[in-house]
């Protein structure tokens, strides 16, 4: 089912994975010589400081995806990159250790992805760009048009193509009940609505079998220590945390501008976890002496992808980013990117049939789905973290050996590096983890521990 000449394609949300899926459409039909006319329905202004521009993500991305978006013609201009992180530090409560990547390419910079936190519009000029209008107007430039309106609800037309239904602004002619007439026919609609607020829900309209992926809530704030009390205390580094707190797989604590960002990952997240996290020792170390949570800290706690989804396409219907197939707890941003270019090549050179969509895009989905399951394994080493203090000080005393020569291939620290930033897949994450001369080391370090805490 090929796109017919002067097709039309509506994408709902202009977050990363519409606008990376408009850019290369656009991008491959100019190429290949196609007309093709692309809206993208996105009612948010990611230029707005607080919960109007906010786009619920913990706001990093690696430098080898910077570089891979640059050759595609996307780069980022440095106001929209806040601080470079060259390094991370792992603290539990046996103690920390500093790791930096074995390269400059596997280093991430922070960024804001709407106009910034609650009360930021104070220092207007903002000092920053948001990494989602970035995307967006780079959309625009290459052909997309942007509608700021909600879609109410979707339907098939006679023809079965589907048809969207808007949310009208306050005065405007209406079609139905609260709702503009349809727009569209549409040869082609891609959903890249993510999972928080009701974006997801429209596609039961359309009855085609989709399901969203498992989810679970976590927990994004942004704590104000200014730029200055910001750097002296956290650096150029990424600051993971994982601590013996019932629920918590582990936290983060970001620089961020004049901003730290925490992000909270866990089973049910909730506040008095966030709470928790903040009471910590650990995390207390790293906050301005007297330092107390605000009273309204801007925060979030957006629901986040856990696995595979249900049949994420149908004839003329496909959906991208965290309502498909994302990375586990980490990357979304990368995953968007490759998502939304696989979609756009298996529209532009297959078409936009179900089979298409099963034979071009599926296999890409099932890649990144099987390689989360290797995820979830390996984050459900946390609880050796949590239960087993031995495990815990036998892993800190390999990474500090391996940081400490620089011949040593660093295995278990880049494995660590990568686990937290999203520079590698987690199946070759698990290979250099498993590595046997890592096995033997943490063996070692372990019977050392647990002969020390004998003797002690």
């Amino acid at each position: 089912m090929e796109l017919e000449p002067d097709a039309r394609v509506a994408i709902i949300g202009g977050g990363p994975a519409g606008s990376l899926t408009a850019f290369f459409l656009l991008r491959l039909a100019r190429e290949m010589g196609q007309a093709l006319r692309v809206e993208i329905f996105e009612p948010r202004d990611f230029s707005l400081t607080g919960p109007p521009g906010c786009n619920m993500c913990g706001g990093v991305i690696s430098e080898s995806l910077m570089q891979k978006m640059a050759t595609e013609g996307i780069p980022l201009p440095k106001e929209v990159l806040l601080d470079a992180i060259d390094s991370y530090v792992l603290h539990t409560d046996s103690g920390s250790v500093a790791i930096r990547p074995r390269s400059d390419e596997m280093r991430i910079a922070s960024i804001f992805r709407g106009g910034g936190p609650a009360g930021a519009e104070s220092q207007k000029p903002l000092p920053w760009l948001s990494f989602d209008r970035h995307l967006l107007e780079l959309a625009k430039g290459a052909g997309a048009r942007h509608i700021p309106r909600r879609v109410r609800r979707l339907a098939w037309d006679a023809e079965h193509r589907p048809l969207l239904f808007l949310q009208p602004e306050r005065g405007a002619a209406r079609g139905g009940e609260g709702e503009l007439p349809g727009e569209g026919p549409y040869d082609l609609l891609v959903g890249c609505v993510g999972l928080n607020g009701s974006g997801v829900k429209l596609f039961d309209d359309l009855a085609f079998g989709y399901r969203p992926p498992p989810s679970d809530r976590a927990w994004i704030g942004e704590l104000y220590m200014g730029h200055e009390e910001v750097h002296r205390r956290l650096g150029n580094a990424m600051h993971v945390f994982l601590l013996n707190i019932p629920r918590l797989k582990f936290a983060a604590l970001t620089p961020k501008g004049h901003y730290a960002t925490l992000i909270i990952l866990g089973q049910d997240v909730d506040e008095a976890l966030a709470e928790q996290v903040l009471r910590s020792p650990e995390m207390r170390e790293l906050l301005p002496v007297g330092w107390q949570t605000p009273v309204r800290p801007c925060h979030c706690q957006p629901r986040i992808n856990l696995g595979a989804p249900h049949r994420p396409f149908t004839d003329r219907v496909v959906l991208v980013g965290d309502c498909a197939s994302s990375r586990l707890y980490k990357d979304g941003i990368g995953a968007a990117y490759r998502m939304a270019k696989a979609c756009a090549l298996t529209v532009m050179t297959r078409g936009v049939g179900a089979e298409d969509f099963r034979l071009g895009y599926w296999p890409a989905c099932r890649h990144l789905d099987r390689d989360n399951l290797l995820g979830h394994l390996l984050f459900s080493m946390d609880g050796l973290m949590r239960h087993l203090p031995p495990f815990r000080k036998a892993m800190l005393a390999v990474v500090g050996d391996e940081q400490r020569n620089p011949e040593d291939p660093r295995r278990l620290g880049s494995a660590l590096w990568d686990t937290f930033t999203g520079s590698a897949t987690y199946i070759d994450i698990f290979r250099r983890a498993a590595h046997p001369l890592n096995m033997y080391r943490l063996a070692m370090a372990i019977l050392r521990a647990v002969f020390l805490r004998s003797r002690a």
